[in-house]
């Protein structure tokens, strides 16, 4: 009887672990603080596949337009937002993806990476300066990517003209998150929260 019970405690404990694991897993979009930054990072979110991958294994250039909203307090306060257009580009000898923000200046750029690396690396520019949030207010993230349409030219998510180099203008930003991504268009939105700014320190201790 003592043997049984010993192996329904590990059972137990098992079916916890797993639990927490899975519940891990099951994140969409992560949430990282550091310093007085937030980081984001999506592991279960493949954008190099289907058609933008048949399309750069074909030798085509395709951007993606990143979008990451954060709301802090309630769902009506928006916090900051954060845009990007990263184009990717891929080695048929190396079979590796080269990556360039267009919208950072000056832009940053990445070669050599392998696809989990290529998606990682966007994710990781799109990190938030959170200076001034209360870490105890309740706080949301969205995200959204699309992957800009052969034959649409330049444009994407931010609409032709709206990138200069100064960035992207205010009132660009405001129609590209009210507008919804056409429906054959490749595209991606992550949520999360509500979280609090100091679990996410507590987190990281």
């Amino acid at each position: 009887m003592a043997s049984l019970r010993l192996i329904r405690s590990w059972w137990v404990i098992l079916a916890f672990v797993s639990g927490f694991a899975l519940a891990m897993l099951a994140e969409d979009l992560i949430l990282d603080s550091h310093d007085n930054r937030i980081e984001f990072s999506a592991p279960r979110i493949h954008f190099l596949s289907g058609k933008p991958l048949d399309r750069l294994r074909n030798a085509a250039e395709v951007p993606f337009d990143f979008s990451i909203t954060l709301w802090s307090g309630t769902k009506n306060h928006i916090f900051r937002r954060s845009v990007d257009r990263f184009v990717v580009s891929y080695d048929i000898w190396e079979e590796t993806f080269s990556v360039v923000s267009k919208v950072q200046q000056p832009g940053k750029s990445a070669s050599h990476l392998k696809a989990p690396a290529t998606e990682a690396w966007c994710l990781e520019q799109m990190s938030m300066d959170v200076t001034g949030l209360s870490a105890t207010e309740p706080l949301w993230a969205h995200l959204d990517i699309r992957a800009e349409d052969e034959g649409r030219g330049p444009g994407g998510l931010f609409g032709k003209g709206n990138i200069s180099e100064s960035g992207i203008s205010l009132n660009s930003l405001i129609e590209i998150l009210s507008r919804p991504p056409p429906s054959p268009q490749a595209h991606w939105q992550l949520d999360a929260g509500p979280l609090k700014l100091e679990d996410l320190r507590n987190h990281r201790r």
